[in-house]
């Protein structure tokens, strides 16, 4: 815990990484502060997929258990062809055995609204946008958009992959576009083909398509295949996704149909490449994706955000020295998030293949290699974190 004088820790970003960076921070004693450029906090969005080294810290955080009475814990992950031919079935359900917490799906809202409820008073401001800082040795100056300036010991940038924090700190950089889009959506629908804990990622020329239960009776999916940036949204993207998917094993189409289209998002899918050296200079740094900015690919974008602010909270609560802890924290993480994005771009290159002749090569690995090879490398990665947080404090 930090001393009498609680340190105060300003945050740029109400998303998921920016709320849970506040709970760590103040189970450990410090004073944050969140700035939200939107007028409410945004909990809408996609599904998530949070594996077990995001669910101990969770349960780190004290959230778990709210989080776990609406989603439901993952039992199997299988991959497959757009016809079904199964390429691998992975047991994540065994993971709550193994290590102490299950791997969930949940929604956005839910988890959202879970870290924001467990804060204790009035941390987040809502309207507030951080536009610029300045630091000194003595602390940290944000300027919000309406004119206002806030100072602090501490600067977090948690506001996301065109984050004006990283820009203040290593000039604008664009990010990179990946060469595909993702549609997602929300389907009300119970069906035997999707019992519950069930995750599904289909594989086509091109195109995949991913769904799983996050509630019971609510399906969340996602259809992605390769294009230009920069599109609109379609103005009947439901008989766009149909026409695509036509043909697909069920019930892929059911899906579909019990989708309303105003729940349908379309979004271009961008990452960057990974930081070498540090995120951040002096009293300020970075977190989530304004730090690592990873594609779906792996379903780790939120976890190692969840990651990001534990370590974060331990280092600066153990570290007098503001800016000494700041490194720290970016020592142990940039190795761990550049390997996280480097995988993601990788399996989404995979997946975005369209000759015919790779497509067979890709199936051929996947059956192959990946019950084998990736599952076991990934489970490995379940181990290795599942006895670092095991060591870290729980919530009071």
């Amino acid at each position: 815990m930090v001393g009498t004088q609680a340190r105060r820790v300003l945050i740029a970003g109400g998303g998921i990484g920016g709320l849970a960076a506040a709970l760590a921070l103040q189970h450990r004693g410090f004073d944050p502060i969140v700035f939200e450029r939107s007028e409410t906090l945004r909990d809408g969005g996609a599904g998530l997929h949070i594996w077990t080294n995001g669910t101990l810290i969770l349960d780190q955080l004290g959230v778990a258990d709210e989080v776990l009475k609406i989603a439901p814990a993952q039992e199997i992950c299988r991959f497959a062809s757009s016809r079904g031919e199964v390429f691998g079935a992975w047991d994540v359900g065994s993971f709550t055995a193994k290590y102490g917490r299950p791997t969930i799906a949940v929604e956005r809202s839910i988890l959202h609204r879970a870290l924001r409820e467990a804060l204790s008073g009035n941390v987040v401001r809502t309207g507030a946008e951080v536009v610029a800082f300045e630091q000194n040795d003595t602390g940290v100056t944000v300027r919000l958009a309406d004119g206002s300036t806030e100072t602090g010991d501490v600067l977090i940038g948690a506001d996301g992959i065109n984050s004006t924090v990283r820009i203040g700190l290593h000039g604008a950089e664009k990010p990179r576009y990946n060469g595909y889009i993702a549609w997602r959506g929300k389907a009300a629908l119970t069906h035997d083909l999707i019992p519950p804990g069930t995750f599904h990622a289909l594989f086509g020329p091109g195109t995949r398509f991913t769904y799983y239960d996050v509630a019971p009776g609510v399906v969340h999916w996602m259809s992605v295949a390769n294009g230009p940036a920069g599109g609109a949204n379609e103005p009947d993207m439901k008989a766009l996704l149909a026409e695509r998917h036509r043909g697909w094993v069920d019930p892929v189409s059911e899906i579909l149909a019990a989708t309303p289209e105003s729940d349908i998002i379309r979004s271009d899918v961008y990452d960057r490449r990974p930081s070498k050296k540090r995120w951040g200079r002096d009293r300020a740094t970075l977190l989530g994706d304004a730090a690592h900015p990873i594609t779906f690919n792996i379903g780790q974008g939120a976890c190692q955000a969840l990651e990001d602010a534990s370590i974060l909270a331990e280092e600066l609560a153990a570290t007098p020295d503001v800016p000494s802890a700041l490194r720290l924290y970016e020592q142990q993480r940039i190795p761990r998030t550049a390997a996280m994005q480097r995988t993601a771009w990788l399996i989404g290159q995979m997946g975005a293949v369209e000759n015919p002749a790779l497509i067979q090569l890709r199936q051929l690995v996947m059956r192959l290699a990946w019950p084998k090879f990736a599952f076991t490398a990934a489970e490995r990665d379940q181990i290795s974190y599942a006895a670092r947080w095991a060591t870290v404090p729980t919530a009071p």
